[in-house]
């Protein structure tokens, strides 16, 4: 696979889990990576999946790590799909959230009332159920709530169908994981929000000016950054530190533009060029 070395490269949307970090430890290199785009003037839009927080959480977490991002240049799963929600739905009221704290907290603050499984249970109903990782909330009751709205005729609304998320310990089940319960127990398939899916691309490139030239994505899977990145027109770039390998490129039949090992040589690149 070939270095960045034919790309054209002026911003950057890049992915942060596997990318940037692995569950709360940052990738060897990450402070000079983004020094690296300060010093060549590159601005980029940071652009997960995760629905866990909202973008300052995640100012808040790169902080720690000793770099300065704006929650401007963040744009989370959670954030997209809630403003997909008001936009959609705009008579709405209610949300039932399968999630955690920065889902619903992004829900709110489109304006709509959050619901959960003792409130259903009670006989109050909401026309719209959204899903995303959820892990010490989790609970067959959160799911059959929401399973017995769905089967009501609520709309059904993941934040992404990630199979997976990377983390210290290796991979472990992704917001994907949750979605699918609620597919196989209501037989309605979910409209999904963040990558691959266009949403997520086209909320990044406004925040970028737009324009789709120049542009590239930077991500560890696949079937969500690349093939995402790819079907929206952008240049795609493959880090090695997360999720797919030089053996998945291979037999998925999905081909990045550029492969890097990590965000280390990819910095590199870039002060190269």
């Amino acid at each position: 696979m070939q270095g960045i070395d034919h790309l054209t490269i002026d911003r950057l949307i890049v992915d942060m889990d596997g990318v940037l970090w692995h569950g709360d430890t940052p990738v060897p290199g990450l402070t000079d990576f983004f020094a690296t785009l300060d010093a060549l003037d590159i601005p980029f839009v940071l652009a997960t999946n995760n629905a866990m927080r909202v973008a300052d959480q995640y100012t808040e977490k790169l902080a720690r790590f000793g770099v300065a991002v704006a929650p401007e240049r963040i744009l989370t799963s959670s954030e997209a799909t809630a403003s997909y929600l008001r936009r959609t739905f705009p008579e709405a009221d209610r949300v039932y959230v399968v999630g955690e704290s920065g889902l619903a907290r992004a829900v709110l603050e489109q304006g709509f009332e959050v619901l959960g499984p003792a409130e259903v249970r009670s006989g109050a109903r909401a026309p719209l159920v959204v899903a995303g990782l959820t892990r010490d909330a989790l609970s067959y009751e959160l799911l059959a709530m929401a399973n017995i709205l769905i089967r009501q005729g609520a709309r059904f609304v993941a934040t992404n169908h990630d199979a997976t998320f990377p983390t210290e310990i290796g991979q472990l089940p992704g917001a994907g994981a949750i979605v699918s319960f609620l597919e196989t127990s209501t037989g309605e398939t979910a409209t999904v929000i963040g990558k691959p899916n266009p949403h997520m691309f086209e909320e990044a490139l406004v925040r970028l000016g737009g324009s789709a030239q120049g542009v590239a994505v930077v991500g560890d899977r696949l079937q969500t950054d690349i093939a995402g990145g790819k079907a929206a027109g952008l240049q795609t770039i493959m880090v090695l530190s997360g999720i797919s390998t030089r053996e998945d490129i291979e037999t998925s039949g999905i081909r990045p533009d550029a492969v890097v090992q990590d965000i280390t040589e990819l910095a590199r690149a870039l002060r190269g060029r």
